[in-house]
């Protein structure tokens, strides 16, 4: 595993049980610009992850997350705008920088899908309400290689529904013939029918109610573990859910961040002040919840007066 200090810079560690390196992302600062002067969301971040593994990236809301998934990604648009950092994937170094225009989608596309996907926040309504789900899946393949038919589309579609035991009769449906959980797990599906190596999910269990999150979880889980893809990062304030799903946390705040390690370490003992507030602001109601009730057992009862 590898740990990082307050620059966010990774100092690799030893050991018999370290898996080989998918990623690396070195240095990525991206600001939003446009007007007077630029904001800087994401500040020299360096993160690495081995094959086979979950990074759970956590923060509060508007720490940068989302920005550097975004930027991992390379779908970063105006006003968000990567000036620096470079991201090494199968011992392959891309440039992340955004400043080129034309030339960076050029550059960028070949690797956009099928090196690196984005299931995005909000994917519930990442599909079109006039498209059935087939149509999309469709038009996401050709999207990468236009020589791909219809039916190759749909075929690999099916084997992936199959594979993750979804039904294959989503792919007639339109998005409102859809459960919100069932939208999301076949947003995941779509967003990986290219196989990409590396998938960075962008807060994919927000919307979703506690057994929708369990599914979609455990399809991820899946998905890893067949290598379907073969890493993903894990965006999320949701410590509980990151807490179960990933095998290193990487803790970000103000753009940077601040404290990465093992997760059972990390939840256990952390270093980081941010991070040691950050655990603690997590509520674990079942005592809070037992004792509301033993007070109210033993409450005095209130008399007429008292509920004037």
């Amino acid at each position: 595993m590898s740990t990082t200090g307050a620059s966010g810079a990774p100092v690799s560690g030893a050991g018999a049980g370290t898996p080989t390196l998918l990623a690396r992302a070195v240095g990525v600062r991206a600001v939003y610009g446009g007007g007077d002067r630029d904001f800087t969301a994401v500040d020299g971040v360096s993160i690495e992850l081995g094959e086979g593994e979950i990074l759970g990236l956590a923060g509060e809301s508007g720490c940068g997350k989302t920005t550097l998934g975004n930027s991992l990604a390379m779908i970063a648009n105006p006003p968000l705008y990567v000036v620096e950092g470079t991201l090494e994937i199968d011992g392959e170094q891309i440039d992340l920088t955004t400043l080129r225009g034309e030339q960076d989608l050029k550059r960028q596309r070949k690797y956009r899908g099928g090196v690196v996907s984005m299931l995005p926040q909000g994917a519930m309504n990442a599909i079109s309400p006039t498209l059935r789900v087939r149509n999309l899946v469709h038009d996401v393949m050709r999207a990468h290689d236009r020589s791909v038919t219809r039916d190759e589309a749909l075929d690999l579609a099916r084997d992936r529904l199959k594979m993750l035991e979804m039904p294959v009769r989503v792919l007639d449906s339109y998005p409102h013939q859809l459960s919100g959980g069932m939208k999301q797990r076949v947003i995941t599906v779509v967003s990986t029918l290219l196989n990409p190596r590396l998938l960075i999910a962008d807060e994919p269990t927000s919307a979703l109610d506690v057994s929708s999150q369990r599914m979609l979880v455990e399809m991820l889980l899946a998905m890893v573990e067949q290598r379907i893809m073969s890493g993903v990062v894990f965006v999320t304030h949701d410590l509980p859910v990151l807490s179960q799903v990933s095998d290193k946390l990487a803790i970000m705040n103000a753009g940077r961040i601040v404290e990465t390690g093992p997760t059972e370490q990390l939840v256990h003992d952390p270093q980081h002040p941010y991070t040691k507030k950050l655990l603690s602001s997590v509520l674990d109601p079942t005592e809070e919840t037992r004792t509301r009730g033993r007070d109210r057992r033993t409450r005095p009862q209130p008399t007429e007066g008292d509920l004037r």
